[in-house]
């Protein structure tokens, strides 16, 4: 009788089990690593996303007072008095800009190093020359700055400072009559903004006008 050949398949598919075994072990390896990547990533923006919302939320600026100064039968200068909110960071004001409307016109005002005061001399109206600020510029009167953080340079605000920031209504507004609404901001380069609302009196008996 012929030999008859046999043939063993084990050892085949052992080796074709081995390499599809070894395969998925890569793909697993290839998808951590992405998945870790990836992970990283998202928890770097998170914590990012979560410090600015942070810094939204707890900084900012408030609006303390607003006086008005009359020349003529208008009011030709603005003094914003302004404070940073309860607990917030260190504001930058040459980062910060005000807006303000009186309906007819809004205009965007940022801070010129060249109007600055770090003291009331003459009467706060008088300290600086506001003639020297344009419809685009405000400048800056310092009231109380514990620390010295607000220069001319770099004029940062903290806990516990207060400064004035002048605005020649006359370069923005040709002046602000009586009866006149008066809406905007101080809108600081991160945080809350300092409302700035009031409508002119019927008429200016004073010089100097709270608004």
């Amino acid at each position: 009788m012929r030999g008859h050949l046999h043939v063993n398949n084990s050892a085949s598919i052992g080796i074709g089990s081995l390499i599809i075994f070894i395969a998925m072990i890569l793909v697993a390896g290839v998808t951590a690593s992405v998945l870790t990547q990836v992970m990283s990533s998202l928890e770097q923006q998170a914590m990012k996303t979560g410090q600015e919302t942070i810094a939204d939320v707890s900084s900012g600026l408030k609006v303390t007072h607003i006086s008005g100064y009359k020349f003529g039968t208008k009011i030709s200068q603005l003094a914003i008095f302004v404070s940073t909110i309860a607990g917030s960071s260190s504001i930058d004001l040459s980062q910060s800009h005000i807006s303000l409307s009186d309906t007819n016109k809004q205009v965007i005002l940022d801070y010129t190093s060249t109007c600055y005061s770090g003291s009331v001399s003459s009467g706060l109206f008088s300290t600086i020359n506001s003639s020297n600020l344009s419809s685009s510029t405000y400048g800056i009167v310092v009231i109380r700055d514990i620390d010295s953080s607000c220069q001319s340079t770099t004029p940062t605000i903290n806990s516990d400072d207060l400064v004035v920031l002048m605005v020649n209504t006359t370069s923005c507004f040709s002046g602000i009559d009586t009866r006149t609404e008066i809406l905007g901001g101080v809108i600081p380069e991160q945080g809350i903004k300092g409302t700035i609302s009031f409508t002119t009196p019927s008429s200016y008996v004073n010089t100097i006008i709270d608004l």
